[in-house]
């Protein structure tokens, strides 16, 4: 367990992939701290499980990110994963749901990165991975926000890489296409109705259409990647873009 001793602070990470990502580093000895909404027993469970903390700070807030960060005090591994999404064309995109995921999706990481970040510098080791998106490298319709969340994400974290690369500190992206998560399995059955598709043909035609190995990316493998990305030997990676997409950004 070569992450014994080092604390993790994962966002989003009551379910999907940042609980995934939390599973993985409390698996090699890190002592993790969740943040995210959900059950407050299924929550409850979720720490017991991994022998965590949890923080229901809304990442919208950023005094309730300064509170969260100034109670959990340093972290070493920082991955920011709480995010959202909306679809609609721009000329009718509501504004409330452009700021809302411009703000988890990008300021959130700027203010818990910028907080997190001093420390780091002080032990001389940090990890700092940000949960992007196919949509960091290509764009799709209707997905104005997310697109430009995702890109900008990208790029702060270039820049953040270049900033502390002298710190022993790396800073990198795990871009997912789709990943198998109760998110996505919840639109099959709306989708097959809207459609009239059989449940395959709305999985291989509609949500893996542009997947090339018609497979789903499953949140264990980014808890894998993540994993891989605070090793020791991963100290010169920095400021990469790692797709786990199934081959879909190759196109």
């Amino acid at each position: 367990m070569f992450l014994q001793g080092k604390r993790a602070l994962v966002t989003g990470s009551t379910s999907g992939i940042g609980l995934a990502v939390a599973r993985a580093l409390h698996a090699e000895g890190a002592q993790v701290v969740l943040n995210g909404f959900g059950d407050s027993q299924e929550i409850a469970a979720l720490c017991e499980e991994l022998s965590a903390s949890h923080s229901a700070a809304n990442l919208l807030d950023v005094a309730a990110i300064e509170a969260m960060m100034a109670e959990i005090g340093d972290v070493d591994i920082l991955v920011n994963n709480a995010g959202m999404q909306h679809v609609s064309p721009v000329d009718s995109f509501p504004t409330d749901k452009w700021d809302a995921i411009i703000g988890l999706n990008l300021t959130a990481p700027f203010h818990t990165c910028r907080l997190a970040v001093p420390a780091m510098k002080a032990k001389g080791w940090g990890r700092i991975i940000n949960t992007a998106s196919a949509h960091s490298k290509v764009a799709s319709p209707f997905k104005s926000a997310y697109n430009a969340s995702k890109h900008g994400l990208d790029g702060f974290t270039k820049t953040l890489a270049l900033e502390v690369a002298q710190d022993g500190i790396t800073a990198n992206c795990i871009s997912p296409g789709y990943a198998w998560t109760p998110l996505i399995e919840g639109q099959i059955p709306d989708t097959m109705a809207a459609r009239g598709l059989t449940r395959d043909e709305v999985i291989n035609d509609v949500l893996l259409a542009t997947t090339p190995s018609k497979k789903f990316v499953q949140p264990s493998e980014i808890g894998a990647l993540a994993v891989f990305l605070c090793r020791e030997e991963m100290a010169n990676v920095t400021g990469a873009n790692w797709s786990i997409d199934g081959g879909w950004t190759t196109h």
